[in-house]
């Protein structure tokens, strides 16, 4: 899943345009909706306290690159204790009132400093709050671009990788890291061709990843499933050769006991699985004595 930056739904952006626009007003002369509209939209409101983040984030300048990613981290988990049902309906109501008093293209068009770093922290609260997969490189992306506002410095792209996989063995030590490790060989070309239930399992996994009992039930399923397809190929199949390799890899698929722990190798050989059956069932169709297309890397 990528995601698209919305100025429209960026509460940082929002409350600086308003600022911006207060200030034209004055300038003209004129009376400024814009102040009634933002005591009203972020005083007391979830609007308000995700402001609140937006604002302890990027006050901090010209910090230490340490300092800044903890900052960012924290900042990051804050946002998880939103109301994001609430936050969404006042972003809509505060738009119509918008709408209501200026000609949004032009109330828009403002610019403001530091846009790339708000956009990038939209991106990543909406990823962080998301339980859907996202691409590794848009997190990095997204994380190297506000360090480096905060920092006025370069930033590692290797360090956040680095610093990325530590924050998330922080959660569980033995499921957290060992899956975003899969998601950082996915997107790092490893993985680069996951098939769609590949992409699914992954999905599965990090959406379950604290409930070590929901994973293993997850994966022992997934395997049952396997042996239901495979056996079913194996029928099928003309090449003796094959149809005994198959035999074999159906009496490796094991399921995991109340005892056992899921491992890097478990997920991964799961991954390769779900990689066979898609081959298996791209050439079944027109099977024949040959060497079959798929590349066997079953024992």
């Amino acid at each position: 899943m990528k995601i698209k930056h919305s100025k429209y739904k960026n509460t940082g952006l929002l409350f600086e345009l308003l600022v911006r626009q207060i200030t034209a007003d004055t300038l003209s002369g004129t009376e400024s909706p814009s102040l009634n509209i933002l005591k009203k939209a972020f005083t007391k409101t979830e609007l308000g306290k995700e402001y609140k983040l937006y604002e302890s984030l990027f006050k901090n300048k010209n910090i230490s690159e340490g300092k800044a990613d903890i900052t960012l981290n924290t900042i990051l988990e804050a946002t998880r204790k939103l109301n994001r049902s609430a936050l969404r309906r006042e972003k809509y109501n505060l738009i119509n009132e918008i709408k209501n008093h200026y000609n949004l293209d032009e109330f828009f068009k403002h610019q403001v400093t530091g846009y790339k770093a708000y956009a990038a922290l939209y991106k990543l609260v909406e990823i962080y709050n998301s339980d859907k997969l996202s691409e590794t490189e848009e997190i990095i992306n997204n994380k190297v671009t506000i360090l480096e506002y905060l920092t006025q410095s370069p930033v590692s792209e290797k360090k956040v990788k680095q610093d990325l996989i530590e924050e998330f063995s922080k959660y569980d030590k033995d499921l957290r890291v060992l899956t975003y490790k899969v998601m950082l060989e996915k997107f790092n070309g490893k993985y680069a061709n996951l098939n769609k239930a590949q992409k699914g399992i992954l999905a599965e996994f990090i959406n379950s990843i604290d409930n070590t009992p929901r994973l293993k039930e997850i994966y022992n399923t997934k395997i049952n499933e396997l042996k239901k397809s495979l056996k079913l190929y194996a029928r099928t199949i003309k090449d003796g050769a094959t149809k005994i390799k198959l035999v074999e890899v159906v009496k490796l698929l094991q399921e995991i006991d109340k005892g056992s722990k899921i491992n890097n190798d478990d997920l991964v050989n799961l991954l390769q699985y779900y990689e066979l059956t898609e081959e298996l069932s791209k050439v079944s169709n027109g099977w024949n004595s040959q060497t079959p297309r798929f590349k066997p890397w079953f024992p």
